[in-house]
């Protein structure tokens, strides 16, 4: 029996492969059509074991599909008798109402997993490689296979670069970041909290791993300062919130190291934003 999840701890020292997100991606644009062919040609039990198996999946993926239908549907009100007179055009129409939205932890939990989020910018323009990396030229024979990042970027604490032999991407000092302006949806103010991780850069998952935060990248910040707890009573230590403008445009002081980013907070089902223009003007930690 193994003695400890010595794959688990590597992969939080070290990180993983630059490319592990594209493989994954790829491996998983296979698996669809191995299993189409794997339909076809199983035979006997093999086949009526994968059979049975895919049933439970296409149940449970109807379910939750027809879970988040329910969230927005309508549906007819109960036959309860209203003070006052109807008027007459409303006597022999249905009264319908809204569904109200899954609320309960349980629910929320299950829709998180199925990976329903709203944010507040759901498109945003492809960044083209010029714009995300210069050209390094270096040594005698001028090599161009090094790139400098050019754009915003959040590295962790315990950051160490590696040689300048084996160091493909460049991130300058100048350029990263470890502090963000958060505008809160529901306390309408602006607090200036420290970024945890990028965890999704939507121009592809290597600029998620080299950690760019470009216009409508999903980072994580910490959100203990806000004293924000869950039902159960825990203290809420991370959330998810949206990049919504272009932080390397914003005249960042390379001393501070503050992150001029607008950023708001992302929740499984709902996110009501407020916009602020001249979030990036002011240090004020709250306004």
């Amino acid at each position: 029996m193994p003695q400890g999840d010595h794959i688990e701890l590597h992969q939080k020292r070290h990180g993983r492969r630059l490319d592990y997100e594209e493989r994954k991606r790829k491996r998983e644009a296979r698996e669809v059509h191995k299993r189409s062919k794997d339909a076809r040609k199983l035979l006997g039990a093999k086949g009526k074991r994968f059979a049975k198996k895919r049933y439970a999946e296409k149940a449970q993926m109807k379910k939750t599909l027809k879970m988040h239908d329910e969230s927005t549907s309508r549906q007819k009100a109960d036959d309860d008798v209203q003070e006052g007179a109807l008027p007459p055009y409303l006597l022999d129409r249905d009264q319908t109402q809204r569904a109200k939205v899954l609320s309960n932890t349980i629910k929320q939990k299950r829709k998180e997993k199925a990976g329903k989020w709203d944010v507040p910018l759901p498109k945003v323009r492809p960044v083209a490689e010029e714009e995300m990396f210069k050209v390094l030229r270096t040594g005698k024979r001028k090599i161009l296979w090094k790139r400098m990042v050019i754009k915003a970027t959040f590295v962790g604490a315990g950051f160490t670069r590696k040689p300048p032999k084996y160091e493909w991407f460049i991130r300058p000092t100048g350029l990263r970041f470890t502090k963000a302006h958060v505008t809160h949806p529901e306390l309408k103010c602006t607090f200036n909290l420290d970024i945890i991780s990028v965890k999704k850069n939507p121009n592809g998952p290597m600029y998620t791993s080299l950690g760019v935060m470009t216009r409508g990248t999903i980072i994580e910040v910490n959100v203990s300062e806000l004293g924000l707890v869950t039902p159960a009573g825990k203290v809420v230590w991370g959330k998810d919130a949206q990049v919504t403008n272009n932080s390397e445009m914003m005249g960042v002081s390379m001393l501070s190291c503050k992150c001029r980013v607008i950023l708001k907070f992302c929740y499984g089902g709902l996110s009501t934003c407020l916009y602020h223009t001249d979030v990036f003007l002011t240090d004020a930690v709250a306004f």
